[in-house]
């Protein structure tokens, strides 16, 4: 059973942008959280849009490689034998033949995406907005958005075999 999906993690991270041009429209969250970041309409059309999109793909991606020890709880063991089941004991097999699909869903990868956000996203965010002086609003239009983003790329990872 393959627990690193490849495709997944690209999709996951593309998700990102996708609910990031979603949550950060003027229509949604835009225009408060350009308030709360102290931008106008120039600061956002002046910056180098394709560098800003690539860097964030990279970096969702660099998240995406981390969510499955998060989402997936078959990475535990997994990382017990070292990575390679071909040198593991006979227990993992059983293991695995036992609980191999155990809380493999889109739910439950929400879940974990949904909590790593709150205690991981959150307080990392919230700390430097309190020293750069920015308001709760901002900070909860940030860390709003990537709650809701980790739990759509915790669902993707954990549930796209």
């Amino acid at each position: 059973m393959e627990l690193l999906n490849p495709v997944a993690m690209l999709v996951a991270a593309i998700s990102a942008l996708v609910i990031g041009f979603i949550w950060y429209n003027p229509k949604v969250f835009g225009n408060a959280w350009m308030k709360a970041a102290g931008m106008t309409d120039e600061d956002v059309k002046g910056g180098n849009m394709v560098k800003i999109l690539v860097l964030a793909l990279i970096f969702a991606f660099l998240l995406s490689t981390a969510l499955p020890g998060i989402v997936i709880h078959q990475m535990g063991v997994f990382s017990l034998i070292g990575g390679d089941p071909s040198i593991a004991e006979p227990s993992y097999a059983a293991l695995m033949a036992d609980y191999g699909d155990a809380f493999r869903t889109f739910k439950h990868g929400v879940l974990h995406g949904v909590l790593t956000g709150i205690f991981i996203a959150l307080p990392i965010l919230g700390t430097n907005a309190l020293f750069e002086r920015k308001s709760a609003k901002y900070i909860f239009i940030n860390a709003g958005y990537w709650i809701v983003t980790l739990g759509v790329m915790g669902g993707i990872i954990c549930a796209w075999r």
